[in-house]
């Protein structure tokens, strides 16, 4: 343990905790600082007005969502379209049926959302916070994801927002178990 406490055992607390799997190497701050800054934002290059979710996160991943042509009742499909946290643009078929939350890209998990048309507090999100770090191929638990939100906001004695997290995450296992 370190002296302010911040870490045990030679290992800081925040290296790594929550974190994402990720698919990319790992770049310094000033790096990712000046990529973001200069990664056009989706709004300003995507603009179908059929579009069901817009919008991205911290790390630059920015993109919108819309129902594919040959989407249907029984098989949803949402392409997802926009630019990745390195400035790429992208193109992804999403076949809502397919997403697990245990396993996910916050894209599939917003296409998700999206879809089932999750209430989102005060217009924001129905996802925790920590979706805010996650790039565009990185796959994570969101389950396990909001059992530490609702836990971290029951610590703060954020009820309502704790209850909120609650709510989201028993609409994601509604949405598993009818799989």
């Amino acid at each position: 343990m370190n002296v302010n406490g911040i870490g045990t055992a030679g290992y800081p607390a925040w290296r790594g905790a929550g974190k994402a799997q990720s698919n990319t190497e790992e770049k310094s701050f000033a790096a990712q600082i000046n990529n973001v800054a200069g990664t056009p934002k989706v709004y300003d290059i995507f603009t179908d007005e059929d579009m069901i979710w817009t919008g991205g996160n911290g790390t630059g991943l920015s993109y919108y969502l819309k129902y594919a042509e040959d989407s249907t009742e029984d098989d949803p499909t949402i392409i997802a379209k926009g630019v990745d946290e390195n400035g790429d643009e992208f193109e992804k078929t999403i076949h809502i049926n397919q997403i697990n939350p245990k396993s996910a890209t916050v894209v599939e998990m917003r296409a998700l959302e999206a879809h089932m048309g999750v209430k989102k507090l005060g217009g924001f999100t129905s996802l925790p916070l920590e979706a805010g770090v996650m790039g565009l191929h990185d796959r994570t638990d969101f389950m396990d994801m909001f059992r530490r939100q609702i836990g971290d906001m029951g610590l703060l004695l954020q009820k309502r927002t704790a209850a909120y997290y609650q709510y989201s995450m028993q609409a994601y296992w509604d949405f598993m178990n009818k799989k």
